[in-house]
């Protein structure tokens, strides 16, 4: 027996004792189940910029945390550790990480992230721990790669204050190459931007999405949605099986942000 996994776009079909392609989901009792329900992996009081997120709550902080495992194969991932493997984790409650947030409002804290890996994996932790923040006051932010099934995200989305969302190439055959689907992270953009806060960023990666033609093209393709939806046009560092390629020249970012500008309102470089 085997169940189609309705998480995120793979749609992997789960058959018992595997898992799919996240590592994360499984078949137990004819249903796909989360592995790393409450399993935190990093836990931190991050700038709310950190996000990035530059107009929503500026000056402010918020809980970040992480659990392990990913939908995509970046090969330049920043959080190897933590998105490729099962890695060491301490196990927590929703409600054990919103106490912890009320705890921290005295440092400035707004809330809660869920981010470092990719949060819509945990679909079902984090509908329950947005909730139980939202009874408490306090704000829920979520850094994705836009991955998950556009249905399951705006039921989450309820819960969901604000978004950074990675759009990562506006070729679809480079979305293919790395796990992705351009159309999936598209339509997750346009939704959740009618219903929350949404910033957008790009990592510009050599060789990959460094294309001035393909900049504006993903300019004008936020603009449509919205034009004034920010846009962080950010520096790429050697990573993962990337490890061996220089960073992208400051000059870069700087240029492809300055097309963007041509197309959006608010355009911000990062790691520069």
């Amino acid at each position: 027996m085997s169940v189609r996994c309705i998480y995120c776009h793979h749609m992997c079909e789960l058959e018992p004792g595997k898992t799919g392609y996240c590592g994360t989901r499984m078949l137990r009792n004819g249903q796909s189940v989360s592995l790393n329900y409450g399993e935190i992996t990093s836990l931190a009081l991050d700038p709310i910029e950190k996000k990035p997120l530059a107009l929503f709550h500026s000056g402010s902080y918020i809980l970040s945390l992480g659990s392990w495992g990913c939908n995509m194969r970046c090969p330049w991932c920043q959080n190897e550790s933590i998105s490729r493997d099962r890695v060491r984790s301490v196990s927590v409650t929703p409600e054990e990480i919103v106490q912890r947030a009320l705890e921290l409002r005295p440092q400035g804290n707004i809330g809660i992230a869920y981010t470092y890996n990719e949060p819509l994996i945990s679909y079902e932790f984090i509908q329950d721990t947005a909730a139980a923040a939202h009874e408490a006051g306090l704000k829920n932010v979520l850094v994705t790669n836009g991955m998950g099934t556009p249905e399951l995200l705006s039921e989450l989305l309820e819960h969901i204050d604000a978004l950074n969302i990675d759009l990562k190439t506006i070729v679809p055959e480079q979305y293919e190459r790395i796990g992705g689907d351009l159309d999936t992270v598209l339509e997750n953009i346009e939704e959740a931007s009618y219903c929350a806060h949404v910033e957008v960023t790009t990592l510009v990666v050599p060789g990959f999405n460094d294309n001035p033609d393909e900049m504006a093209k993903l300019a004008r393709t936020l603009a449509e949605i919205d034009p004034e939806i920010p846009l962080h046009v950010t520096r790429f560092f050697p990573a993962a099986e990337m490890r061996t390629t220089p960073p992208t020249p400051v000059q870069t970012v700087y240029r492809l942000a300055d097309i963007a500008r041509k197309y959006l309102r608010y355009v911000f470089v990062g790691n520069c």
